[in-house]
């Protein structure tokens, strides 16, 4: 049964990694309706890593070319310079609040019905009144862009917040196209999810001994797979589509959760 509850949690946070949704918020949500216990939060930390690894494979021709020319090539090392840069905020607000937001607003669904409505409704706003974008890809994004970008990267430690939509929605507003800027966001998560998984790892690392490797694996191999599946079909269908869809499941899923808070069912 516990094999089975990994499985679905895999398939939950390969799902809603890269989506605009917030996968913290869902694995939250599942664990809780499933009756799944992560003591140490190791299980998380671990599945992390699947998503992580499927975004690099889809994307390894362009991170083998960017490598490559590290050393001669200057385009390479702007690209690779933006993502750095952009990576930076993130980084800096996880190491000094993640403790109180792990300790203090994991616990709490009410903040993430609101995160999830406030989100969608900001999201709308954005998708409505965006200006005409001017930036079409990820490599003709300015590097200022691109910082300032990076930078909403560091609200997504809310949970509900969703750290791909926070950053979508931040470069359509300042006028990047919606496939780059989801691809951008993709970009942005390999370095930010890595540096987010050490820092969880090394803080979960006692209770590793008890870990369920089994479960662990599991729930890996189904992220990796379910991250695998989703990236390039999210990218088609935001061309074609937008956002809004996404935006509105946000909302109406936090007027559930709150429901479901006042009701005193979670």
């Amino acid at each position: 049964m516990n094999l089975l509850k990994a499985a679905v949690l895999g398939v939950v946070q390969g799902l809603t990694e890269f989506l605009p949704v917030s996968s913290t918020a869902h694995l939250l949500i599942g664990s809780r309706l499933i009756g799944y216990s992560d003591p140490g939060g190791v299980f998380t930390v671990m599945i992390q890593l699947g998503s992580i690894f499927a975004v690099m494979w889809l994307y390894r021709e362009k991170l083998l070319s960017v490598v490559a020319g590290l050393g001669s090539n200057p385009e390479a090392q702007r690209f690779a310079f933006k993502i750095i840069l952009a990576t930076v905020p993130a980084l800096v607000a996880g190491f000094f609040l993640s403790k109180f937001v792990k300790s203090v607003l994991y616990g709490s669904f009410v903040v993430i019905a609101l995160a999830f409505i406030i989100g969608g409704i900001i999201m709308l706003i954005v998708e409505r009144m965006r200006p005409a974008p001017d930036v079409m890809d990820v490599d003709s994004l300015p590097v200022g862009r691109a910082l300032a970008i990076g930078s909403f990267q560091a609200l997504a430690l809310i949970p509900g917040i969703s750290r791909s939509g926070g950053t979508i929605v931040a470069a359509m507003a300042m006028r990047v196209d919606r496939p780059a800027a989801a691809e951008f966001t993709f970009f942005l998560a390999m370095p930010t999810m890595a540096a987010a998984f050490a820092h969880d790892l090394l803080e979960a690392r006692h209770d590793l001994a008890s870990a369920r490797g089994a479960e662990i694996a599991v729930g890996f191999v189904m992220a990796f797979i379910a991250s695998a599946l989703v990236v390039k079909p999210f990218l088609h269908y935001v061309r074609r589509s937008g956002f809004a869809p996404f935006a509105w499941y946000r909302i109406v899923l936090g007027v559930v959760l709150l429901s479901a808070v006042a009701a005193g069912w979670m």
